[in-house]
């Protein structure tokens, strides 16, 4: 704009000479400006979209400040040249040219202080020296006139310089501070890991250039086994430590892998090279290995392992949700099944996903009251060879997906949250069966993690079993190790609600989990059950014969009773007789039983001592 104003002032000038000065100052000159003006704003034309680096624009300040010497210089002392040529009223044309020119000039150079002043210095100051020296009141009084205008706007040019320069530098603090703010939301503030809103920005990120490119992103989802009996034995402070050690090792990642911290023990990876399947897992299984390492603190020297779940894209998952969901039930099935190793997403887990989601939509869909049913395993006292009670155990007939076992639609409720309107219908069967049974039977009955995570869910339990008739003081209620893996200190007051209602609790499945010892003496229980997974070959493994013989001496000890699971042979049975072992259930004995078939069972049972015979330890 400035060289358009100066082009188009200076024809307008030189035209208005065109017949009293020569053609060399009213033709040639112009034509020399308007080339190397026009040379400037063709260059300013074609790099206005450029965004330049702080070394390009300081260079190109600099040259508009030497541009702006020569061309106040030019323009100033062609000006002069035309004044001896033409009247009065062309003389005062010229004054007026330069007088209005470099006001304009003033207005065009604002945001570039120095480049303004060196003109308004250059061609003020040789107009106000040279109209004063003329001695024509008139062009005094305009040098003069035009000399403080200048001076004026000049003093407003730097006042807005001083507002423009205020401004900048408060958007470059402001935006200091927002890419502070950015970097903080997006790192977790105690382990200095990258956080969860971080990895789903990442992982977006990285799956759309992995589309571009053509290449592969492996996720995986690491959750610390074993961590909370260690938080909650030591205290938060120390399960912080703990997790602040973790995220060391996972700073040191090879080259092509970034960790994640999601929240609570849980981390992430993401690798966007293009790795193979074997590749990526080997290398989680290094990482696992690392974690697994014993961490030296304060407190003690703790271990704990790590499980990590694994998907890779593109190949089952073409969107980051879908492929978080993979990794986490990956994840999922290394903690069921494989716990302290990796699994990797396969077309085996998309298949059982499927079929999760069709059995989890039968069960929301479900009149589960119609549906669920009930058998019942015996559970024997060895030295009598007669029931003391029964174990209730769901069963489920769908219209559309037929028998579905309880190993499959049970974690499928727990995980959907749903579990408690499975139990209650069921509990109610249960109490109602039972309540016609001899009085020296007793019920087991399985309570998932869930029915004790709120006082609420627990009292709708206590109503069902106030309204039944059967007391209370028959009733074992059997609580796996899983279920301290959540709120631990709701789910004590939970068990303690039961306990004085009078029901008996059992720990079961004891062994397979990693909190049986630091619970056992904190929490009111009456019984214990072994797993089977201790009992398989239990005659001919001297390992299992060892594990089994210290439970079995812990639990007297502690005054608990102790029940052994899955008994299936007589090998085996004949084992835990030889250790002392008094109350067993399994198919060494009976499987489970239909309702109808229990008065038959303990009918056949009926020789030899009663059950009001059984000695007191046996009936409670």
């Amino acid at each position: 704009m400035m060289y358009f104003i100066l082009l188009s002032s200076s024809w307008a000038l030189s035209i208005t000479h065109i017949h009293s000065a020569p053609l060399l100052l009213t033709v040639c000159v112009p034509l020399l400006f308007t080339f190397l003006c026009g040379v400037r704003m063709i260059f300013w034309l074609r790099n206005r979209g450029v965004s330049p680096t702080t070394e390009i624009a300081h260079a190109a300040m600099t040259r508009t400040n030497r541009l702006a010497v020569f061309i106040a210089i030019a323009f100033t002392g062609w000006s002069f040249m035309l004044v001896p040529y033409g009247d009065a009223y062309q003389q005062s044309y010229v004054a007026f040219y330069m007088a209005i020119t470099v006001i304009s000039c003033i207005f065009c150079l604002m945001y570039l202080r120095s480049a303004a002043v060196i003109v308004t210095t250059i061609v003020n100051g040789a107009f106000f020296v040279f109209f004063i020296s003329v001695g024509q009141p008139i062009f005094i009084a305009v040098a003069v006139n035009v000399a403080l205008v200048c001076a004026g706007m000049i003093s407003v040019l730097l006042t807005n310089y001083r507002n423009f320069e205020q401004m900048i530098m408060s958007q470059l603090r402001s935006k200091a501070l927002s890419d502070e703010n950015l970097r903080l939301a997006n790192l977790d503030s105690l382990t200095d890991l990258p956080n969860r809103r971080a990895f789903f920005s990442d992982l977006e990120l990285a799956l759309h250039e992995a589309k571009t490119a053509g290449s592969r992103v492996a996720l995986g989802l690491i959750d610390l086994d074993g961590f909370k009996p260690i938080n909650d034995l030591y205290g938060h402070s120390a399960g912080d430590r703990l997790l602040v050690e973790v995220a060391k090792r996972l700073l040191v990642l090879p080259d092509g892998l970034k960790a994640y911290r999601l929240g609570g023990d849980e981390f992430a990876i993401i690798s966007a090279h293009s790795v193979d399947d074997a590749e990526f897992l080997g290398a989680a299984n290094v990482l696992i290995d690392q974690l697994h390492h014993p961490f030296d603190m304060a407190e003690a020297t703790v271990r704990v392992s790590a499980s990590m779940g694994i998907a890779i894209y593109p190949d089952l998952a073409s969107t980051p949700e879908r492929l978080f969901d993979q990794a986490d039930y990956a994840l999922y099935h290394a903690k069921s099944t494989r716990r302290g190793s990796a699994v990797l997403f396969n077309a085996t887990h998309e298949s059982k996903i499927n079929i999760d989601a069709r059995i989890e939509q039968a069960l929301k869909q479900a009149d589960l009251t119609k549906e669920l049913s009930l058998t019942f395993q015996p559970i024997i006292d060895i030295r009598w060879g007669k029931p003391i009670g029964f174990e209730a155990l769901a069963r489920w007939e769908s219209p559309t997906l037929g028998n579905v076992q309880p190993a499959q639609f049970f974690p499928i409720a727990e995980r959907a949250g749903i579990v408690g309107l499975l139990t209650r219908p069921l509990l109610k069967k249960a109490l109602e069966a039972a309540s016609h049974w001899d009085k020296n039977i007793r019920l087991s009955f399985n309570l998932s993690a869930h029915d004790l995570n709120s006082n609420e869910s627990v009292l709708l339990l206590i109503g069902i079993i106030k309204s039944s008739n059967l007391d209370a003081d028959r009733i074992d209620l059997e609580i796996t190790e899983t279920a301290f893996t959540h709120d631990f200190e709701q789910v004590k007051r939970s068990i303690e609600m039961l306990r004085l209602l009078g029901c008996g609790i059992s720990l079961d499945d004891f062994g397979i989990g990693y909190s049986s010892l630091t619970r056992l003496h904190s929490l009111p229980f009456t019984k214990i059950k072994i797993d089977r997974s201790f009992i398989v070959d239990l005659d001919k493994t001297p390992a299992s014969y060892k594990i089994v013989k210290s439970v079995l001496a812990l639990s007297r000890d502690m005054g608990l009773q102790c029940v052994v699971e899955g008994v299936e042979t007589e090998g085996e049975l004949a084992a835990l007789q030889k250790l002392g072992g008094t109350f067993v259930q399994g198919y060494v004995y009976s499987p489970p039983l239909l309702d109808k078939e229990v008065a038959e069972f303990i009918a056949r049972s009926s020789g030899g001592v009663g059950p009001e015979e059984l000695p007191e330890v046996a009936r409670n």
